[in-house]
């Protein structure tokens, strides 16, 4: 590594200004010495400003109601989203459909994605009217600071279907450092024995408490026994929680055609299932470059290319996979319910 360095560092230097977030492949950003002298609590605190003031110019567009919700706790949730008749055809449609599947196991779980790109959406008319709802689009962009198109799948979440150690991802955590979306409408009721969505309400504030939580983290997971949280995706324990100023978790057992919307630098988990189950639901994530000062100028938004994307990242995923193993497999065609 060290004689490649010369080689690599405009890279490294220039990841700086962007989401990369790895410790572990990024030596300046895995720098102990450089994050003693504050540079992962420089990223985060102009991250967080930036996010600050492209969503001052968002707030437009968002219900008051919906802004005041998301500002105090970092999840709004919405029960009885869509008109019923809307939502029973969406949900009948989805239901119905088998299209290409990728899939990736986590410890006991499975999850299942499949893209809703111009052959889903064709076959799925009522998915237009949850696309172009008022509420939703304005709701989505503020959240993750930028007025992108989020990309969009068809998600089953599968728990306790390996025997294996749990899923990394019912441990609390932050997905990154920065600001970013993501969200839930599920499409059959979601009872707490399935294992359901849990968030941490107030933790994407950046407070004293959590920027000395975050600074102390970043001295030493670089070489700490956490693979993902040396990724730069902090785990934390419930017990840490009370230390940063924060309630104890939520977790959000919810009724059919419920919209959770979050920003997952707060910390959220998927609650731990106690029976096998199957969880579906649309699921959307909106991420951007975190120091981007323009909220939109995306021509990945664009129509006819903002559902291409996603069979475009699984094909340049596949041709990769030689240089870097893909975790998201392809299973042939499934629907959304199939075991």
């Amino acid at each position: 590594m060290r004689a490649m360095a010369p080689f690599f560092a405009p890279i490294w230097c220039a990841q700086l200004l962007t989401g990369a977030k790895s410790f572990v492949d990024n030596p300046l950003i895995g720098s102990s010495r450089l994050n003693h002298w504050g540079l992962h609590v420089a990223r985060l605190r102009l991250a967080h400003a930036m996010s600050d003031r492209r969503r001052a110019g968002l707030a437009g567009a968002v219900d008051p109601a919906d802004r005041a919700a998301f500002d105090r706790d970092g999840v709004v949730e919405i029960r009885n989203f869509l008109p019923d008749a809307i939502f029973a055809a969406l949900q009948q449609q989805i239901l119905a459909y088998r299209g290409p599947a990728r899939e990736t196991v986590q410890g006991d779980a499975v999850t299942r994605r499949l893209a809703l790109d111009g052959t889903a959406r064709q076959a799925i008319p009522a998915f237009a009217d949850f696309h172009q709802d008022r509420r939703w689009r304005g709701l989505s962009r503020y959240v993750a600071s930028f007025d992108i198109e989020p990309l969009l799948y068809i998600q089953s979440i599968l728990p306790r279907r390996h025997d294996a150690p749990p899923d990394p991802q019912t441990q609390f955590h932050s997905d990154t450092f920065y600001p970013n979306m993501k969200a839930w409408l599920f499409l059959e009721d979601v009872p707490m024995e399935s294992g359901p969505f849990a968030y941490v309400r107030g933790s994407h504030r950046l407070t004293p408490q959590r920027i000395a939580w975050e600074r102390e983290r970043s001295l030493a997971v670089r070489d700490g026994t956490c693979r993902l949280s040396a990724r730069g995706s902090f785990r934390v324990e419930e017990s840490e929680l009370a230390a940063l100023g924060l309630p104890a978790p939520t977790r959000f057992a919810v009724p059919a055609n419920t919209l959770l919307i979050a920003d997952t630098f707060g910390f959220h988990a998927r609650a731990q299932a106690s029976v096998p189950a199957t969880r579906i639901e649309l699921w959307a994530y909106g991420r951007r470059n975190p120091f981007r000062p323009l909220t939109g100028w995306d021509v990945w938004s664009l129509p006819g290319i903002a559902e291409r994307r996603i069979p475009l990242r699984w094909w340049l995923g596949d041709k990769a996979a030689r240089i870097a193993p893909q975790p998201w497999r392809p299973v042939g065609h499934k629907g959304p319910a199939d075991e």
